[in-house]
């Protein structure tokens, strides 16, 4: 056996194994390893980053403020690093997540261009054997899957492809050995969801024709990015504190005013005058800071919605394609509304055509271009912006099994059942960062409630004597319950294609992925949890391996 064929068979044994080097797993792993636990982390990619690695398509950035899509557990961190922007691109989030690897040391505990295929619990040893893509086996006590809540991109398969003489790719997973040359190239972008629109108006600039094809128009905020000045940057850092405590008690996570007027409440000049402020302002704080039921009164949602259309017709010249930019068969904020960088403004360019596939879809790709119906349009380049199989996408990728040897995808045949968002009956030990039905918020935040839960937990399961822990059937049953309610509260489950509800992808069991209760009253949930010594969990205890058992209180 030669020693390279050894190695891939070789066998690695630590208290915990982090999947993912993204935002979520090098706080994880960085927590995990501040509380005395031996850690790997398992990383598919080259470098860390996450979705900030392989997103480097065109006009990639934030949709969120750069001061708080950011750690907030070290002041050490905030202190020394400059975001030049209010909404940073990529790259800067790249470099940004690089930096912490370096400045806390994680990289020495990370694995790169390895990727799990599988994972087992094993129950005679209450522990976990994965298996990376070279053979090698890890065993580990611990599983926590940071693997990404947007990071599995999906690609229709469209006739034809293979027959394309251009280049294609595709955005979620954009190449990084070169950059893509669109300049005076005839480019076709097909999706218009973030990605899409983020890319749309820089590729416009540099291609000879551009042809976009757009089966669900979006309704797109506008950014209002700027560069952040050091005064900016001080005051800042001066209410880092405050800034924190509001996000965490926001229900998106934002550093958001929580708005107190509904907005049947005002008169119609000052309805106006209130959602003109807030588009202005931009960002989020449109729909977030301006009334308090946007997203739940079909009245006011009706009003804000037409609001949008007006300022989609008055930016973009010609009729008939402000008409097809225009939403009209969902509400506003039943879909993630992406952030706009002068897109309506790019519908006025001579160079850029827009084409209505709602309702005669693409039939094929041809050598030469695309084809809908009788039309082809040609193209040398073809972007694929067409998005994500969300938040179960990535766990798709992987052959994980539990207890009895039942594998995930078949515990998720229905659509995913989880507990918080963090944990899954049948699977001890196993964890998840920005798993399904975890809150919808700014993520960062987010990811910092639930490695703190996590690390606490395991923490407990140490000092109790605890080998394993899992929630209860039951638990899981209430979480999908309240998952219920929060949503039929909303106007949530009208969003068209919504991948909220995993209606984007076809053949996927539809379903609430997320929480939408509040980054706020997701915490105390959580707290709530761990204060009442994991009753909803059942756990086998060190010195009796061969039962389990309701936590003791």
């Amino acid at each position: 056996m030669s020693q390279e064929t050894a190695k891939s068979l070789s066998s690695t044994s630590v208290d915990a194994v982090v999947v993912g080097a993204g935002f979520g797993g090098l706080r994880m792993a960085y927590e995990l390893i501040q509380r005395g636990l031996t850690v790997k982390v398992i990383e598919a990619a080259a470098d860390v980053g996450g979705t900030w690695y392989w997103n480097s398509y065109p006009g990639a950035r934030t949709d969120s403020e750069s001061w708080t899509y950011a750690y907030s557990f070290s002041e050490e961190l905030q202190n020394t690093w400059d975001w030049t922007e209010k909404f940073p691109t990529q790259r800067e989030v790249y470099r940004y997540l690089g930096h912490v690897a370096d400045l806390f040391d994680v990289r020495r505990h990370i694995d790169f261009n390895t990727r799990i295929v599988a994972a087992r619990f094993d129950e005679a040893q209450v522990s976990w054997t994965l298996t990376t893509d070279t053979g090698r086996r890890i065993e580990c006590t611990y599983l926590v899957l940071a693997v990404g809540l947007l990071s599995q991109p999906f690609t229709p398969e469209f006739d034809g492809i293979e027959d394309f003489a251009g280049q294609w790719h595709v955005t979620g997973r954009w190449p990084r050995d070169h950059e893509v040359d669109f300049a005076g190239k005839r480019v076709a972008v097909i999706g218009t969801g973030a990605s899409g629109i983020q890319a749309i108006p820089l590729i416009a600039q540099a291609a000879e024709k551009l042809t976009v094809f757009q089966r669900t128009p979006n309704y797109v905020l506008p950014a209002r990015n700027h560069s952040l000045a050091d005064l900016e940057r001080q005051g800042i850092r001066a209410h880092y504190d405050d800034i924190w405590q509001t996000a965490r008690t926001h229900p998106l996570g934002y550093a958001f005013d929580r708005p107190r007027v509904s907005g049947n409440d005002v008169t119609d000049s000052e309805f106006d005058d209130i959602l003109e402020r807030g588009w202005e302002v931009g960002g989020f704080r449109f729909l977030y800071e301006t009334f308090n039921d946007t997203t739940i009164d079909e009245n006011v949602n009706a009003r804000v919605s037409e609001f949008v259309r007006h300022k989609i017709r008055t930016i973009v010249t010609d009729p008939d394609t402000a008409e097809l930019l225009c939403p009209t068969a969902y509400p506003i904020g039943s879909k993630r509304p992406p952030l706009g960088h002068f897109y309506y403004e790019t519908f006025n360019r001579p160079n850029v055509e827009l084409v209505d596939v709602s309702s005669e879809p693409i039939s094929a790709i041809t050598r030469d271009g695309v084809r809908v119906g009788s039309s082809e349009y040609p193209a040398d380049v073809i972007v694929f912006a067409t998005g994500f199989d969300a938040a179960t996408g990535a766990f798709d990728q992987i052959d994980i099994r539990g207890r009895g040897g039942r594998t995930l995808r078949e515990h998720w045949s229905d659509g995913p059942r989880t507990h918080l968002g963090i944990t899954i009956d049948g699977f001890p030990n196993m964890f998840m960062i920005s798993g399904p039905q975890s809150p919808f918020g700014n993520i960062p935040v987010v990811i910092e409630t639930t490695v703190g839960w996590i690390a606490d937990t395991v923490d407990y399961a140490r000092q109790s004597g605890i080998a394993a822990l899992e929630p209860t059937q039951a638990s899981v049953n209430d979480w999908w319950q309240v998952l219920q309610d929060y949503v039929n509260r909303s106007l949530m489950t009208r969003g068209r294609h919504s991948w909220f509800l995993g209606a984007n992808i076809p053949g996927k069991p539809q379903g609430v992925l997320f929480f939408f209760g509040g980054v706020g009253n997701y915490r105390k949930r959580c707290r709530a949890v761990a204060e009442n010594d994991y009753a909803e969990y059942l756990t086998q205890l060190s010195d009796s391996p061969e039962s389990w058992e309701l936590a003791r209180k």
